[in-house]
């Protein structure tokens, strides 16, 4: 986990274990969270009835960090247990079988990536284009920011535990992780970090969800 090639919270990579879990084929999208709005009356996204981010095939976007577990919450209750992934979850589900390489399809851009990766874009993209990596995900580190459970430490990685890291115990900033259709690149390292105020709903922020495997 980490990268000697970027960022200082990158830093020091390390070896992690992460229990079996599935991860979501797909981000969640606009037509998965249209279902939790009409049940529960919560709060709709940021910018949710704008023409340019409209489509049942879309990320949700405008999200942010409570808005997602609230929707892991939902879907507890109502279908399967579901939660936000830790950090070292999500990088072990990018990075699939191609250990060490830059992105989650090797260590170029994939040729399928809109505009060759570059941004910002109109939109996001459907979370079906593309192809799936090693591990079967699509879109993983490209298209929208994915929230995940943890506290952003950059200083975490020099303490943190080799089983099941799942962040300090507290914080200023939610981690996230992946690219942003609105970057000037729209494409993400597997082990480049970011992170947002938990309250924040930017439109370039979604997630995917995860579940434990017994």
């Amino acid at each position: 986990m980490g990268s000697d090639a970027g960022q200082d919270d990158e830093r020091p990579v390390h070896r992690v274990h992460v229990d079996r879990f599935d991860m979501a084929v797909y981000p969640v999208t606009r037509g998965d969270y249209a279902p939790f709005l009409d049940a529960t009356g919560h709060t709709a996204p940021r910018d949710w009835i704008d023409p340019a981010f409209a489509g049942d095939d879309r990320p949700v976007i405008g999200v942010n960090w409570h808005d997602a577990v609230a929707y892991c919450e939902w879907r507890t209750r109502t279908r399967s247990p579901e939660r936000l992934p830790t950090e070292a979850e999500w990088e072990r589900a990018a990075r699939g079988q191609v250990d060490g390489a830059a992105f989650p399809w090797g260590n170029d851009i994939p040729s399928w990536i809109p505009d060759g990766g570059r941004g910002p874009l109109p939109g996001p993209w459907p979370v079906t284009l593309g192809e799936p990596n090693a591990f079967g995900l699509f879109g993983i580190a490209a298209n929208v920011h994915e929230w995940c459970a943890d506290w952003h430490d950059r200083g975490y990685y020099a303490k943190s535990p080799e089983a099941n890291p799942r962040g300090p115990e507290s914080g200023l900033r939610r981690a996230s992780r992946g690219g942003s259709w609105r970057h000037a690149v729209t494409i993400s390292r597997c082990a480049a970090r970011s992170k947002l105020n938990p309250s924040f709903r930017y439109t370039d922020y979604g997630f995917r969800t995860v579940r434990e495997v017994a």
